[in-house]
């Protein structure tokens, strides 16, 4: 069978209304470490993305196990729409991450202008059973599920 010949996730990037306040969120709430910051604009930009005359301000965070964030805050974004605020919506989308204890990351979450979206719930059956989990979310709209395994 034919297929893109996918070797690997190399990263995951989300687009931001301020790339200063996300830097602050991934950094200070979620523990993740600055690594790049740099600008990108004109033709490459707008012939990679296809949006029309883009200028985007980037910074990449990387997770404490290595996993790289891409934050991109675009000229042009907030013309161009918003992320759906429901986990449910069609197009929406989350990341998953590891957490020693959910609680205390609701709470630095909360203390970096965050929300939880529920409360957070053991996963009932199957190879996760006992696993909590709990869904926050931003100013963005991005989605982050937060997985505490079981003791």
């Amino acid at each position: 069978m034919d297929h893109a010949g996918v070797l690997a996730v190399d990263h995951t990037g989300f687009s931001v209304a301020s790339l200063d306040s996300a830097i602050q969120f991934w950094t200070e709430a979620m523990g993740f470490e600055l690594v790049r910051q740099g600008e990108m604009g004109g033709a490459f930009l707008r012939e990679t993305t296809g949006v029309d005359d883009p200028r985007c301000r980037m910074a990449l965070v990387v997770a404490p196990n290595g996993y790289p964030i891409e934050l991109l805050e675009y000229s042009t974004g907030r013309t161009l729409g918003e992320t759906p605020g429901s986990a449910g919506a069609i197009g929406a989308v989350h990341l998953a991450v590891t957490v020693a204890d959910i609680h205390a990351a609701i709470a630095r979450v909360k203390l970096a202008g965050w929300h939880a979206k529920g409360s957070p719930q053991p996963i009932p059956t199957g190879p996760r059973a006992g696993t909590r989990v709990a869904y926050v979310s931003g100013p963005d709209g991005i989605i982050v599920e937060l997985m505490q395994r079981p003791a």
